[in-house]
């Protein structure tokens, strides 16, 4: 049995970041990673994705600079590039091909199982990610027999789709731009749309992100948000690669939209008569940020400096979107599930979830020695981006040090 002062599980952007962190303090640290350093980047992403964030936010925590073209946005090949370099450049103690099985005990004698023998350790870090399995509804097991099921996490491209319609369930930034691609390929699409969010790409000569950075929407710490158990499930920011995409656009293309899916049943996927509703949502907070973003020229008195504001077309919605749809009959080959992911804490066997069975954690600190990164809004909204992992890794790796022992902390 090998004891180290802190066990992170998780080789992505926030392992890593907290392994930089712990390596400048001098904390003696392994990081088991079940696959390879960016494993989910490397084999759990579509052909055409590029990351919605442009590449001055995704440095990895230590990374010198974001390249020579910080306003771009790269393909997820360059960003599997970019943790091999970086994971051979810092030397970081990654244990690859590592299943973690289970961790128990309790702090300065945590004990993690794995499929190539057992650890023991005062602290743990649990960087696995939000995005570890697909959140599919119960239901999906009514879609009728010959009608392929698939996530984004296994979607590749569309020529691996069987012929015949697709519906992709979802309008957050996976539907809209796996929406695209396959009505793009040739396939009807149909697109079953829920809560979502409406971002442009780019407003007044300046990428979205940068507004909202500008505004302090990404950094509002976790304890002065109202209700910070709502803002953690909100949906992601509808973003694709240096261009907008919205329902409108898709609609142009051809893809129909209906409300959001409710259920399937025999055979029948019906959808509930929300579409109206939630696409003025989606519109109204859009306006409401864009506004904020108009006060902060105002007062600022940047006016000079940008382009003067803009609104733009309410979201076209059909006059009587379609209730239900006889999978079968009608000939959908494949129904998409873009419906978001949850993490995968099956191995945690400790007294940490709340009623729902959520993780309950205080802006990161679960327990005494015990931690989670890449949580949605876990410190700040920025805690999912690349960038934000660096920010998350200072403050829990301080109060980790904080809680070794003496001999180990100095």
């Amino acid at each position: 049995m090998k004891h180290r002062s802190a066990i992170i599980i998780g080789a992505g952007h926030s392992g890593l970041a907290m392994s930089h962190e712990l390596t400048r303090a001098g904390v003696d640290h392994l990081i088991i990673e079940r696959g390879r350093v960016g494993n989910s980047w490397r084999t759990e992403r579509w052909d055409s994705l590029r990351l919605l964030t442009p590449n001055r936010m995704n440095g990895l925590h230590g990374q010198a600079d974001s390249g020579s073209d910080p306003d771009g946005f790269m393909k997820v090949s360059d960003l599997v590039d970019q943790f091999d370099n970086y994971a051979a450049r810092s030397n970081a103690p990654i244990l690859p091909s590592t299943t973690v099985v289970s961790v128990d005990g309790m702090p300065g004698a945590y004990q993690i199982q794995t499929d190539q023998g057992q650890f023991t350790a005062d602290s743990v870090v649990m960087a696995n990610g939000a995005c570890a399995l697909p959140k599919i509804p119960g239901f999906a097991s009514e879609i009728p027999p010959g009608i392929l099921s698939v996530t984004p996490q296994s979607y590749k491209r569309p020529s691996q789709l069987p012929d015949g319609k697709i519906l992709v369930v979802g309008a957050s930034a996976s539907g809209l731009q796996l929406a695209r691609e396959i009505q793009q390929s040739g396939r009807q699409v149909v697109l079953a749309v829920g809560n979502h969010l409406r971002f442009p790409r780019r407003y007044r000569d300046a990428d979205i992100t940068t507004w909202m950075e500008r505004l302090g929407t990404t950094t509002t710490p976790y304890t002065e948000v109202d209700d910070i158990n709502r803002v953690r499930r909100t949906p992601s920011l509808t973003l694709v690669a240096g261009e907008t995409i919205d329902l409108n656009a898709l609609q142009e293309l051809g893809v129909e939209i209906t409300g959001r899916l409710a259920t399937i049943q025999q055979g029948r996927a019906l959808f509930s008569g929300s579409l109206a509703n939630h696409c003025a949502a989606a519109d109204l907070k859009m306006n409401r940020l864009l506004g904020a973003i108009d006060q902060w020229v105002e007062a600022e008195r940047q006016t000079e400096l940008s382009t003067p504001p803009e609104r733009y077309a309410p979201t076209q919605v059909p006059a009587a979107p379609r209730l239900s749809i006889d999978l079968a009959a009608e000939g959908f080959g494949a129904v998409l599930w873009a419906t978001g992911y949850k993490p995968d804490f099956s191995w945690l066997k400790l007294p940490v979830f709340d009623r729902k069975g959520n993780l309950a954690h205080e802006g990161g600190v679960v327990a005494g020695g015990l931690y989670a990164m890449g949580l949605p809004y876990l410190r700040q909204r920025k805690s999912t981006f690349i960038d934000g992992a660096a920010d998350d890794a200072r403050a829990l790796a301080n109060h980790l040090i904080a809680g070794l022992p003496r001999s180990l902390a100095a």
